[in-house]
């Protein structure tokens, strides 16, 4: 999966991973997209995972972030 490509070395924990992934999984569906690794993927696991960088540590609150931020919705 894309995001988890991005997360490895990273210094987050098992648990914000699992949340990263849900994070990233939610925002894809919410687009009705699906996982293929291709540049789409790759920018919005970037933006997931940028939302996270800021604080924001609820799966959903990252989605509707990162889905209110691409402005693809």
């Amino acid at each position: 999966m894309t995001i988890n490509r991005l997360l490895a070395g990273s210094t987050y924990t098992e648990k914000e991973r699992k949340s990263l992934n849900w994070a990233y999984r939610l925002t894809l569906e919410s687009l009705g997209l699906v996982e293929r690794g291709d540049p789409l993927c790759e920018f919005i696991a970037r933006k997931v995972i940028e939302v996270r960088a800021r604080g924001v540590t609820n799966a959903s609150a990252i989605s509707r972030l990162a889905i209110k931020e691409l402005k693809l919705n």
